[in-house]
């Protein structure tokens, strides 16, 4: 019974250690997809989504993790994203995009619109 218990603490350590490490390999990826398109990952973390037993290309059992995060591309929103892992090497990072606008831009001038916000009295 001793040995059953021991087995079992090694095994959830073991988990617990696997998690943690594929956990950052999610954030490190969410980050650099994020910097590469000019985005900013909100909260500098991501949440795991799923979690079940898949195969690698050489026939391994391995934990495929599907982590969820958010990101911004203007600032003021909140978009989700996904990266999949299968144990801790990337498998997939999707990071939707919306599609662009159909509304005319502010300045029907022809001159581009003007960005400068005012400045707030101190």
């Amino acid at each position: 019974m001793e040995i059953l218990s021991l087995l079992g603490m090694l095994a959830a350590g073991w988990f617990w250690i696997d998690s943690f490490r594929a956990r950052d390999a999610g954030i490190r990826a969410a980050r650099a997809a994020c910097a590469a398109d000019d985005l900013q990952l909100l909260d500098d973390t991501v949440a795991l989504g799923s979690l079940r037993p898949a195969r690698d290309d050489e026939g391994r059992l391995r934990l495929r993790r599907i982590y969820h995060f958010e990101y911004s591309d203007t600032g003021d929103n909140r978009r989700n994203g996904h990266v999949t892992l299968l144990g801790s090497e990337l498998l997939m990072l999707h990071l939707p995009r919306a599609p662009a606008s159909a509304l005319p831009p502010a300045s029907t001038s022809g001159e581009p619109a003007d960005r400068s916000w005012p400045r707030l009295p101190s």
